[in-house]
């Protein structure tokens, strides 16, 4: 690779991206293009054929040592690497890569990453991103208006997924909660016994995290109160209502989803905010997967409401197409987010704030964090909302399509009618064990590299099982005759299974 004009780095006065400039990076991103595209020339498919083991087995052999005493020089450990990280991955570009919210990033947006990868703002302070810093503030800003908040009184920050944006609205409500009832700060007080009282109602399927962060935040994951949904795999309002008059306790939040993992479900968010508001409960809205549909005109709708709710929760790595983690909270008042403020005589100053150098430390969980904001900027100014919106309606029209090729098929059963983007179904066994081949049918596909198909269980006793299969369809690029190709191979699966 010396043709390439690469530097070894124990030879470079600079070798940072900024001091060496484009003559640095240059030849080591062709080195990584590359590798990317023999990588995955050797995959051939949405995965590595293969056992587990065998995947791993070849990590180790192709790494060697992780921390050798020598170096092999930057472009043999980039190409390397690299192809086997190309090779070992599970695809979301693939048509037949469809099980998780996991998708396929916009070229754009790679391409934005890599901008700030190498400029490497951290914004934890005005002097470390200055222009991030003002960018952020302006796409939280156009972000709040998308789900109808005044642009003027909201708030957010740039979050690493759904997770991270779903403690925070845990957090301040939690934090609302305590001082309406004690007139106490838990910032400095700590949780009084008021806390052990707190209670949390979301839906039977929302999300783990849910509980998880209950837990986190000192409540306890019991103090999550679940739910029954109806026969769409909505929150049930009447239930909801029950259980906020006879649940005991201080009704702390409600979090209502938007879009389920599975079934992508939205709850009915305007009932929801209205027991919210007559109990006096915080309502968190969890949209990091149906957050996407507001950027269509065909199904925005669904997400009539949300404007209603104290706090929201995006996720841009999901339908928005950006490289993991692109997730955003949002508050619809400013003022909700005070429990975050932090002053540190290093970072954020109060004279420096006065003059204008403003920090956005007080707004996030996180101290160093990467300017993720950039390639979200990139994203809505490349496509705006239109664009992001066809190729919401692209994914939307192959899940339904998959929905009806599987309803017509007589050895698929379909679980519900789509939502957003996501199909529940399974293959109808002729003697075998509906869970047992669904289960193994899967593992068959991933064995043979041909496809990654999602797998999820339905609550209850269901008859005949309870083991479905899952398309989460997130290319808008694939076709009818992909999602054809995909359903084809389950169910040759399932056959090779039944047997």
């Amino acid at each position: 690779m010396s043709g390439v004009g690469f530097v070894e780095p124990a030879a470079e006065p600079h070798p940072a991206v900024l001091a060496g400039g484009a003559a640095l990076l240059r030849p080591l991103l062709e080195a990584a293009l590359a590798a990317l595209e023999d990588g995955v020339a050797r995959r051939g498919g949405p995965v590595p054929s293969g056992e587990p083991g065998e995947l791993a087995e070849l990590v180790r052999a192709t790494l060697g040592e992780a921390l050798p005493a020598t170096g092999t020089g930057a472009v043999a450990a980039l190409e390397q690497l690299t192809r086997l990280l190309a090779y070992g991955s599970a695809d979301p570009a693939d048509p037949a890569c469809a099980a998780h919210l996991h998708c396929p990033p916009l070229a754009v947006a790679v391409a934005a990453e890599m901008a700030a990868a190498a400029l490497n703002p951290s914004l934890d302070s005005w002097d470390q991103a200055p222009a991030a810093t003002a960018l952020e503030d302006e796409v939280v800003r156009g972000l709040a208006g998308l789900v109808g908040f005044d642009p003027d009184r909201a708030a957010g920050v740039v979050t690493c997924g759904g997770t991270e944006s779903n403690l925070m609205g845990l957090l301040l409500a939690r934090d609302a909660a305590v001082r309406r009832e004690t007139g106490l700060d838990p910032a400095l007080e700590g949780l009084p016994v008021v806390a052990c009282r707190l209670r949390v109602y979301a839906s039977e399927a929302a999300h783990f995290s849910v509980q998880r962060n209950a837990a986190l935040l000192g409540l306890g994951e019991t103090a999550v109160v679940p739910v029954p949904v109806d026969a769409r795999h909505r929150m049930d309002p009447a239930a909801l209502e029950r259980a906020l008059d006879t649940g005991g306790g201080v009704s702390m939040a409600i979090v209502a989803t938007a879009g389920t993992t599975d079934f992508g479900s939205v709850d009915p968010l305007p009932e929801i905010a209205d027991l919210a508001r007559r109990h006096g409960a915080w309502l968190h809205v969890d949209a990091a997967y149906g957050g996407g549909a507001l950027f269509s005109s065909r199904l925005a709708g669904l997400l009539d409401g949300i404007a209603a709710a104290d706090s929201v929760a995006l996720d841009l790595h999901k339908l928005g197409w950006q490289p993991v983690a692109a997730g955003v909270f949002l508050a619809r008042e400013a003022a909700a987010m005070a429990p975050l403020a932090r002053r540190v005589a290093y970072l954020n100053p109060a004279d420096d704030e006065a003059a204008g150098y403003v920090s956005l430390l007080g707004r996030s969980l996180r101290t160093t964090r990467r300017a993720d904001v950039f390639k979200i900027a990139v994203t809505l100014r490349a496509l705006g909302r239109e664009g992001l919106g066809r190729l919401v309606d692209a994914c939307h029209d192959l899940a339904r399509h998959a929905a009806d090729r599987i309803a017509a098929h007589p050895r698929l059963e379909l679980a519900a009618e789509p939502v957003l983007t996501t199909v529940v179904f399974r293959y109808l066994p002729t003697t075998g064990d509906p869970d047992r081949v669904n289960a193994a049918l899967r593992r068959r596909l991933l064995r043979a590299g041909r496809a990654v198909v999602g797998r999820t269980e339905l609550g209850g006793a269901e008859p005949g099982g309870r083991v479905r299969l899952k398309l989460t369809l997130l290319n808008p690029h694939a076709t009818r005759a992909d999602v054809d190709a995909l359903l084809a191979a389950v169910v040759a699966a399932g056959v090779e299974e039944d047997r």
